[in-house]
């Protein structure tokens, strides 16, 4: 992770920790998830969006009012706008997006979930989906949410990451071993 990375999860934890206790001290977690799916997919579809939290050419009061304005326009919670608003005077509107992510973890942790990347080579079927959920759910011991990527490079297999582990049966991964095999033989 680079030094600007793991500050800005660093900054962005401190305020997920904040937005979370006080939401949850509200009976207000509902809310906050659907602030967090909207946010998210404000991130995703929004080039606009994005430059406006990270571009040092908007002024503060300009990302304050562009802020505030947006956060009224997608119905966004009272804490979550006031947060935004606090992000914008301090200038930390780029922290956004791991925010997001943190906010996401503690979500799924307070309901018992955990969240798996899978990425494979082809989208899969529902019943795969479900199969590999039931074995993620009992090695884990958790219910599972699974976030699929397709990546085709892979050409077959499956990369699964939950938390720190990680599993890499794609073929991909084993063509490389096997070439890094082969020149140490010869």
């Amino acid at each position: 992770m680079s030094e600007t990375a793991g500050i800005s999860t660093g900054i962005a934890a401190r305020y997920a920790t904040a937005v979370f206790d006080l939401a949850k001290e509200g009976k207000a977690l509902k809310a906050l998830e659907a602030d967090v799916v909207a946010l998210d997919g404000a991130l995703a579809d929004s080039a606009d969006f994005r430059t406006l939290l990270s571009s040092p050419l908007y002024s503060r009061d300009q990302q304050e009012t562009a802020i505030t304005a947006i956060a009224a326009k997608m119905k966004l919670s009272k804490t979550t706008s006031n947060v935004l608003s606090l992000l914008a005077s301090k200038r930390r509107l780029f922290v956004l997006p791991q925010l997001t992510t943190v906010l996401r973890d503690r979500l799924a942790e307070e309901r018992g979930e955990v969240t798996a990347e899978v990425t494979t080579a082809q989208a899969l079927s529902k019943a795969q989906m479900d199969k590999l959920s039931k074995t993620l759910k009992a090695q884990v011991g958790k219910a599972v949410i699974i976030q699929e990527t397709v990546d085709e490079s892979i050409i077959g297999g499956l990369i699964v990451k939950v938390g720190s582990k990680m599993i890499d049966t794609s073929i991909k991964s084993k063509l490389s071993a096997l070439q890094n095999t082969m020149k140490e033989v010869g």
